[in-house]
This record gives C-alpha cells, structure tokens and sequence, in this order.
C-alpha cells in the first residue's frame, strides 16, 4: 500500500469512528460534528474527500439516528448544520501543520463559525410555518440572544456540550493521529 493511501485510509476511519460516536450515549449536544470537518479539512489534501468525507459520515449517522426512531433530520436548519460543516472543513484545509495552540485556535474558530451558521439556520426554519422551529415573530436578533450560552439553561446547554464536544474531539482527532505518526512514518505530516 501506498503512503498517501495508507495516511488517507488512516484519517477516513477516524472521521468514521468519530461520527460513529454520536450513535452511543453522550452529554446533550457533545458532538464531533466541528472536530471531523476540521480533522477533514487539516488532513485531505485531495479538496474532494476534504469536504465529502466528514459531511458522508455525519449524513449516515443522521441517517442511523432517523432509522433509529430519532431526530436524524429534523427540517431546513439543517442545511444550515452542513453548510455550517462545509465552511469549518475549508477553515480547516488553512491549518497547515498541526500545532497544539493553532489546533485549539481553529477548533475555538470551528465552534464560533458552526454557532453562528446554525442559528442562522434556526431563524430561517422559524420563518417556515409547519417547520419544527416555527416561532411566529422570533427576530434574527431574537434567535442569537437565546442561544448565547448565559440566556437560559437550554442555551446553555446546547452551546457548552457544542464547545466541550468540539475541544474533546478536536483534541482527540489530532491528539491520536500525532501519536499514530510517531510509530508509523508512513502517516508523517504531507496533507493526506
């Protein structure tokens, strides 16, 4: 086998495990949604697989979690969940090699991209009547104020387990491949 197929293999299970990991009880919204579009993004160098890779996993597990009798789609916000994906993988594809501090920098910038895109996505699902998140007159404003994390309990929640679960899978994500390319020289940093 290849090096480069090797290393790519090596990143596509992780993305896997990682989104596999949603499926298994864990504290309300503490996710690898932002770690595996980052892990993505930093890892593939092939811009394809950078963006499809970590957007497939995170889609089949909505799927397992929809087949399950869960909430796996749940309406319009949603787009903005994967839009929000897509725009943290190209964040990620600027990270170069990863560093300690520049790993927490882009994970913190991952967080901050995925919170704003999603509430974004609130709103306008608000504005559809029928849709789960129909509110009549939620402002954009309105929207951001509840989901800062001091608002109330719920947003609390939801934006401490978002920001927990993308430091610990962040960490996680490239912690364990920089301990993989220190016994295997095949997985060395060159963008996958």
């Amino acid at each position: 086998m290849k090096t480069i197929n090797a290393k790519v293999g090596v990143v596509i299970l992780m993305i896997i495990l990682a989104a596999v990991s949603r499926i298994i009880p864990h504290p309300y919204n503490f996710t690898p949604l932002v770690a595996i579009s980052l892990f993505g993004g930093a890892m593939l160098q092939n811009k394809w697989q950078a963006f499809v890779i970590p957007i497939a996993a995170y889609l089949i597990s909505d799927l397992v979690f929809f087949l399950l009798g869960g909430t796996g789609f749940y309406g319009i916000s949603q787009l903005f969940v994967y839009g929000a994906m897509l725009l943290v993988t190209a964040l990620g594809t600027t990270m170069g090699k990863p560093k300690a501090l520049k790993v927490l920098g882009y994970s913190i910038g991952g967080s901050a991209i995925f919170w704003i895109i999603s509430n974004l996505g609130v709103y306008f699902g608000s504005r559809i009547a029928g849709a789960i998140e129909f509110e009549p007159g939620l402002t954009l404003g309105m929207t951001y104020l509840r989901a800062l994390p001091f608002y109330n309990t719920y947003s609390n929640e939801l934006f401490l387990g978002a920001f927990a679960g993308d430091l610990f899978y962040t960490s996680v994500l490239f912690g364990v491949f920089a301990l993989l390319q220190k016994s295997y020289p095949a997985l060395r940093y060159s963008k996958a």
